[in-house]
Parts: structure tokens; C-alpha cells; sequence
């Protein structure tokens, strides 16, 4: 069954959100995350890592974190950071000047819907909590194949939602306190309550796998991350 697109993430929206958030996302994420998102991207940079790639594409790279940690973990690959927000890229230029990653981290400023490349270009690609964003996901999945070599690699990190006593716990922290602290926090209205209602409108962990499957990829897994509050999607083209 195909995906119709989502509407209520549209594209020229969510780039002004994430435009107007940009100087304060990465303080946001630091403090919201209790420090743990670093971590995650940590975990999957390492991963990767064992590939030993030399070229990688981070779709909706933003601030450039996780592209950071894949050059650093993996020292023969280049990074290409691409994302739709330019105010976001902006604040990716200094860790992209640190002596450990210089001259092997470049930004692109593209959707990922309509990425600039040729086809069977990079080793890998990454996807950072950027996929619930997609106003069509099998779309950007799509692309995501497309742009790899064959038996080239995807790793797709984003939120998931925990069961039990702790995802009660969860749900009371996301709903409750994490809009109003990061509306707060950023200046903005809104932001951080759209944060909470995407994480709870996407797809369970073996749902995602399936669209990722039907996407173009196969051997597709998952890892929960922290009680299950993160899932890390490995998948090969």
C-alpha cells in the first residue's frame, strides 16, 4: 500500500521551524536528551565504522553531529552533510573546521526527497531523526537507495516509544515537559510540541523495518537504544 503524503509536515513549514530553532537546537537536544543523544549517534558512527567507508551521505544532517562522529570514528571516510535548512548547516561550519574531521566533512544544502547525486554514489548513508520528518518516507527512503552502491548501507537512527512502567514515564516526560521547556528554551511556539506529536505518530520499529525493505533495502534490523526510547534501523541496498 503506498504512503500518501503527510500534509501537516510541510516542507516549507518544517524548514522555517527548524530554521528559527537552529541557534539553540544543539544546547536543546544536550539538555532535553539529559546529554544521552551524543551517544546515540556515537553508537552508530561506530557501527558504521566497521565498514570502513569512504564516502558517506548524512541525510538531514542539521548541525552536523552525527556526521562529526561518523568522520571521527571512521578516519578514511568523507562526510557529506546535506540538509534543507540553511541556518542549521550554518551551525555545522565550526565542527566541520575541528582539526580531527578538517577538509573531510563538506556541506549541501538539498531535500532529502530530491537529492543532487548520481545514483550508486556513496558507501553509506545515514539518517539521523530525520525520516520522521519526510513528508512522503518511502520517498526518501527511495532515494536513499538509489544514491547507495550496491550492498551499501543504510543506518537510520530515530525515536521509537518504550512500554511498560518506563514508557508511561516517557510519554508524561515528552508530552509535558519537553514542549514547554524547549518553546522556552528556543523562543519558539510550537516546535518542541510538533517533537512530541511526530514521535508518537510513527511507526513501530518492525513497521519501519518494513517500509525500509519495501524501499529498496534488504537484511533490515534494529537495535533499541536506551530502553527503547531509540531504535537503530541497519539496512544493506
Amino acid at each position: 500500500m503506498a504512503t500518501l503524503p503527510d500534509t501537516s509536515r510541510d516542507p516549507a513549514r518544517v524548514r522555517e521551524m527548524f530554521g528559527g530553532i537552529a541557534p539553540r537546537y544543539d544546547l536543546l537536544n544536550r539538555i532535553l536528551s539529559l546529554g544521552i543523544d551524543t551517544r546515540w549517534r556515537r553508537r552508530a558512527a561506530l557501527s558504521l565504522a566497521q565498514d570502513d567507508p569512504k564516502l558517506v551521505l548524512d541525510v538531514c544532517g542539521g548541525t552536523g553531529d552525527l556526521s562529526v562522529a561518523v568522520a571521527k570514528a571512521a578516519p578514511a571516510a568523507w562526510v557529506v552533510c546535506c540538509d534543507f535548512s540553511y541556518p542549521m548547516l550554518l551551525r555545522a561550519g565550526p565542527k566541520f573546521g575541528r582539526p580531527d574531521v578538517l577538509g573531510r566533512c563538506v556541506r549541501v544544502e538539498a531535500d532529502g526527497l530530491r537529492l543532487p547525486f548520481p545514483a550508486e554514489r556513496f558507501d553509506a548513508v545515514t539518517i539521523a531523526f530525520g525520516v520522521r520528518n519526510f513528508v512522503d518516507r518511502r520517498a526518501g527512503l527511495r532515494e536513499a537507495a538509489r544514491v547507495l552502491r550496491p550492498r551499501g548501507r543504510l543506518l537510520v537512527l530515530e525515536f521509537s516509544r518504550p512500554t511498560g512502567l518506563f514508557g508511561r514515564i516517557y510519554r508524561s516526560y515528552l508530552f509535558g515537559l519537553v514542549p514547554r521547556m524547549g518553546d522556552r528554551a528556543s523562543g519558539r511556539s510550537g516546535p518542541y510540541g510538533y517533537l512530541a506529536r511526530t514521535i508518537s505518530e510513527f511507526p513501530e520499529p518492525a513497521a519501519l523495518a518494513g517500509e525500509i525493505r519495501e524501499s529498496g533495502f534488504a537484511a533490515v534490523g534494529w537495535t533499541p537504544l536506551t530502553g527503547g526510547i531509540v531504535c537503530l534501523h541497519d539496512a544493506r541496498r
